[in-house]
């Protein structure tokens, strides 16, 4: 299993990255690149609209797409060895499943993170970081933040490798760093 996260706060380069090493994998192991987008178009909102068409005419021609804003564990599924996935992002990802009541996201996410540990598929996952910030004031906001902590922390340990992208810059933080766990650091 080969399993990617890539995190960073927003506008950070997170994507561009994500994207380099999906082409880089997907050329080692001759591995056809599936995007596979969260994110939800709304017409009403122009400047989401204009995100997702940024992150449109980056990605190559013979990219496969599947926009998958809720199915997340079964689409990791119906992939095998000859793909590479890219799932930008789990943010929004997240967001999608944000009214769940906490034993349901618990199940889900225990669910994706078997999903991830069970393929033979290569998966590069893009996910944000909120949680470096102002505690939100209002319930859903800590919610999500606090999830996609939880989230990222999970990922990260099942994943091959974790980059931390900030101000354009990539770092491999999980061979610079050391896993926490959660009885702490052992002298």
């Amino acid at each position: 299993m080969v399993c990617l996260l890539v995190t960073g706060p927003s506008r950070s380069g997170k994507s561009e990255w994500a994207e380099q090493l999906a082409e880089r994998l997907a050329t080692q192991r001759n591995q056809r690149v599936v995007y596979i987008a969260t994110a939800q178009i709304n017409p009403n909102d122009a400047e989401w609209t204009q995100r997702i068409e940024q992150h449109q005419q980056r990605r190559p021609e013979s990219w496969q797409l599947q926009e998958v804003p809720v199915a997340l564990v079964e689409a990791i599924a119906q992939h095998h060895s000859t793909h590479c996935l890219l799932i930008d992002s789990l943010g929004t990802w997240l967001a999608n499943l944000i009214e769940q009541g906490d034993p349901q996201w618990l199940l889900t996410q225990q669910s994706l993170i078997q999903a991830l540990t069970n393929t033979s598929a290569t998966v590069i996952l893009v996910a944000e970081e909120t949680g470096w910030g102002v505690v939100p004031a209002y319930e859903l906001g800590r919610r999500f933040r606090d999830r996609l902590g939880t989230l990222s922390r999970a990922v990260g340990e099942v994943a091959t490798d974790v980059y931390l992208v900030t101000s354009g810059y990539a770092i491999n933080i999980s061979t610079l760093g050391e896993a926490v766990s959660s009885a702490g650091p052992s002298f």
